[in-house]
């Protein structure tokens, strides 16, 4: 075989694997960066159950349109929440601002229904004063952590 064969042959077989070598990176790519929920308290509403009375703290997240609706698909390859075996692939939980759960949204469909979202407590409770939630994608592990909101208005 002449060199210039071999030469060009390897030049071929270089250029293959580094084609393959770059593609194999493009389809790895880690997911789009979303930025942080920004929560905001629109209101507070009193109800009762049973002989309790509770008052329910209701929130909206201001960059909701910035987060893709399949995040918030239905995903029964994942773990159920509860009994519920169609939860969605993200999970909304409300947290005090020392870090203590107070309620959380395991099936919400899109991110529209980030508007409403709530936790409550009885009404003789003193509420804490700021919240965040934490967005958990359960697909990729990603969290998103708002900022902390104000519980009063």
């Amino acid at each position: 075989m002449k060199r210039a064969t071999r030469k060009k042959i390897g030049s071929l077989i270089a250029s293959t694997v580094l084609i393959m070598l770059a593609s194999k990176n493009v389809a790895t790519a880690p997911p789009p960066v979303l930025p942080n929920p920004v929560l905001y308290m629109m209101g507070s509403e009193f109800f009762q159950t049973g002989t309790k009375s509770f008052t329910r703290y209701v929130f909206d997240v201001l960059n909701k349109n910035d987060y893709p609706a399949e995040i918030f698909a239905a995903a029964p390859n994942l773990p159920p929440c509860g009994t519920n075996t169609k939860s969605s692939r993200t999970w909304v939980d409300f947290y005090d601002q020392r870090g203590k759960r107070l309620y959380g949204f395991c099936a919400l469909p899109n991110p529209d229904k980030l508007t409403g979202i709530w936790f409550a407590v009885e009404t003789d409770v003193v509420p804490p004063s700021y919240v965040y939630i934490e967005m958990t994608d359960r697909q990729t592990g990603t969290k998103y952590r708002s900022n902390l909101a104000d519980t009063t208005l």
